[in-house]
C-alpha cells in the first residue's frame, strides 16, 4: 500500500462551466505542507460499450473529432446524464450510435480516462445478442458504423490504425475476459 498521504483540498473555483464538462482550480496542501494549484476538468461520467454481433465482429463508429481535426474510429460510447445509471446509458448509446440494441449488456470494467487533469471515469459494456432498435443520434453526431472482425480490430492496433484510448482499453478488457 502506497506511503503518500492525500492532499488537502484547500480551496476550489469554478473557471468554466460548458454543456459537457466544468474547469475548476484546486487549492491543495501537499503532504509537506506546501500550497499547489491544479487545473481540474470535472467531468460526470461516460461509458464504452463493444457490440459483438452474432457474426463475432464487433461494431465501431467512425466519428469527427473536432480536438483531433480527424474522422476517428471509436466504440461507441457516450456521457452519463445527471443521476443516470450507466447500464441504462450504455443501453441508450448503443442504440444511438449504431442503431442496435443489446438483449445482453455485461459490465466489464471501469477505469479513468486521465486522471493527472480530469475526473472522466468510463464504465465498459460488452453489448451482445444485438438487433435493430435504431434512437436519433444527438444533433452534434455524424457516425458511420463499421463491422470490423475482433482479430482484425487487434491487427489495427499493431498497425497503428486505431488510436483511440477508450477503445484500445475496451479491447484489452474484452481481451482479458477471454472473448478477444
Amino acid at each position: 500500500m502506497s506511503q503518500i498521504k492525500k492532499f488537502e483540498l484547500i480551496s476550489s473555483e469554478i473557471g468554466f462551466q460548458g454543456r459537457a464538462f466544468t474547469l475548476r482550480k484546486d487549492h491543495l496542501r501537499t503532504p509537506d505542507g506546501r500550497e499547489v494549484v491544479y487545473e481540474i476538468i470535472d467531468h460526470p461520467g461516460a461509458v464504452t460499450i463493444i457490440p459483438v454481433t452474432n457474426e463475432g465482429k464487433i461494431l465501431f463508429v467512425h466519428q469527427y473529432r473536432p480536438a483531433t481535426g480527424m474522422v476517428l474510429l471509436e466504440l461507441p460510447a457516450g456521457t452519463l446524464n445527471p443521476g443516470e445509471d450507466p447500464a441504462e446509458c450504455a443501453a441508450r448509446e448503443v442504440r444511438e450510435e449504431t442503431g442496435m440494441a443489446a438483449r445482453k449488456l455485461t459490465h466489464l470494467g471501469n477505469l479513468w480516462l486521465a486522471p493527472g487533469y480530469s475526473t472522466e471515469y468510463l464504465r465498459y459494456y460488452l453489448a451482445e445478442d444485438l438487433y435493430p432498435a435504431p434512437l436519433e443520434q444527438d444533433e452534434d453526431e455524424f457516425i458511420e458504423v463499421e463491422a470490423i472482425r475482433i482479430e482484425d480490430a487487434f491487427a489495427m492496433i499493431s498497425r497503428g490504425e486505431l488510436v483511440d484510448a477508450k477503445s484500445l482499453a475496451g479491447l484489452m478488457m474484452l481481451r482479458a475476459r477471454g472473448s478477444a
